[in-house]
């Protein structure tokens, strides 16, 4: 006797989420409320269509394929149906012909390669992630001939900077915090004048007769997903260590919350020590070059720079800061003189730009550096996603500081980030702590949590 496989939602948000017919369902604004999960489901509901087609983006090709990620999650369903994989291709094929494709949109000009595409389902993964003008554009891709009426789904943990926030506002409570009497309750909108209007369902377009565009929010989180709460119940308390304003987003869904002055990093956070403890196993100093001086503006930019070592525990110790107003040319000769200070066994690096200029400089820099390991390091996130990672192993008492006259320039800035006028040694004690932690923009900014 064959078994009989169920395929349904788990009853709650995830079940709204699937009956709704809102043109645009934003889903989620908590961590391990079953998001990705609950995007597939929907992908498969018209698979049967010999004609449709939907894709599901994620920003980076690597959340697509990582161990865990999303291809894997859908292999767990789409065979069920049997959905063929054209691995290569990050594409599923149905009986019927019906297909769903993974694609990542890292730019925005990357929004060009669907030109004259049609996408009856469109599908953001993490939509905090993308850009409003990536979001925007592909919605007019987002069209069907199939006899499935076009729509769109996204999932996202709480953003408050992003232009996701401003399109759920009305679906919070004034703490920030998801209003669940809200929750589902769909709303319509036009443009006008280059804004979203929302407008009344019964608003007809002048020129066209045809009914504005239709949108809700459905809030998730963990305490949402029972079968993740039995699997892996010790995720709960993965997500309950997370310092204070990380836990009250994925944990807690506040969108309103957000590291600032005084939030971010607290001088009480930091052990100073007289001595660098034993044992040091890698060094590296990572600078922050400033492009003017202060004869060429009036308050210009430092050149930082941090030296920081891993210790055995995987704390870090900050052993010296540097930090001067420099014409370029002096700015090199500063990296040249303090990296013979440092010694070879020091890797020296900076933040590079991505685009040809960064190119260039990277090479002048490593050609005054010969003999060093030395070399500009690539992020294209903000300034607040690269320091995270140094202010969690901070409030975890995971970051010394050797006792100097330093000290008082480095957390004055720490303690004014991100609201302070200027960042420059926090972006180098940021970098430094990346490049020894190993923990990357990518893992503490989109993938740890889902």
């Amino acid at each position: 006797m064959s078994l009989v496989t169920e395929i349904k939602p788990q009853p709650g948000p995830q079940t709204n989420f699937l009956e709704s017919r809102a043109d645009i369902v934003i889903y989620g604004g908590g961590a391990g409320g079953g998001k990705t999960w609950s995007l597939l489901l929907e992908c498969i509901r018209y698979v049967a269509n010999p004609r449709f087609s939907a894709v599901i983006f994620r920003r980076t090709s690597p959340q697509i394929t990582a161990p865990g990620g999303l291809l894997d999650a859908s292999m767990e369903l789409f065979p069920l149906l049997g959905g063929m994989l054209k691995r290569s291709r990050l594409e599923w094929i149905f009986p019927s012909g019906a297909k769903v494709v993974f694609r990542h949109l890292k730019l925005d000009r990357d929004c060009f390669s669907w030109q004259g595409a049609e996408v009856p389902l469109i599908c953001w993964d993490e939509m905090c992630h993308f850009t409003e003008s990536q979001f925007w554009y592909l919605m007019s891709r987002n069209r069907s001939t199939c006899g499935v009426r076009p729509y769109v789904r996204g999932t996202c943990n709480p953003d408050p900077d992003s232009f996701v926030a401003g399109l759920i506002e009305w679906f919070l409570d004034e703490d920030g915090y998801p209003d669940l009497e809200k929750a589902g309750e769909v709303r319509y909108f036009v443009r006008e004048n280059g804004a979203i209007a929302w407008v009344d369902e019964t608003y007809r377009d002048a020129e066209t007769g045809l009914s504005p565009k239709s949108l809700t929010f459905i809030p998730s989180s963990i305490y949402n997903n029972p079968a993740l709460l039995k699997a892996n119940p010790e995720y709960l308390l993965n997500l309950k260590s997370l310092p204070e304003v990380e836990r009250m987003q994925l944990l807690g869904g506040n969108w309103r919350i957000k590291r600032t002055a005084g939030k971010f990093f607290k001088g009480e956070w930091f052990y100073l020590c007289d001595r660098i403890p034993a044992g040091v196993v890698r060094w590296v100093r990572f600078w922050d070059f400033a492009a003017s001086s202060d004869q060429q503006k009036g308050d210009s930019d430092y050149t930082a720079s941090c030296l920081m070592g891993l210790l055995p525990d995987n704390r870090a110790v900050i052993t010296n800061v540097t930090a001067a107003r420099l014409t370029p040319g002096a700015a090199e000769q500063a990296l040249i003189t303090t990296a013979a200070a440092d010694g070879v066994q020091v890797a020296q690096r900076w933040q590079r730009d991505p685009g040809q200029a960064g190119v260039y400089q990277d090479q002048r820099l490593r050609s005054l550096l010969r003999g060093y390991d030395a070399k500009g390091t690539v992020s294209q996130i903000s300034k607040a996603q690269r320091a995270g990672p140094l202010a969690r192993a901070a409030e975890f008492g995971e970051i010394l500081i050797l006792n100097g006259v330093w000290n008082a320039g480095l957390l004055n800035e720490l303690s004014q980030f991100p609201d302070g006028k200027h960042d420059d040694q926090v972006d180098a004690a940021a970098g430094a702590y990346l490049e020894l932690s190993g923990e990357g923009a990518l893992k503490f900014g989109t993938a740890s949590f889902r």
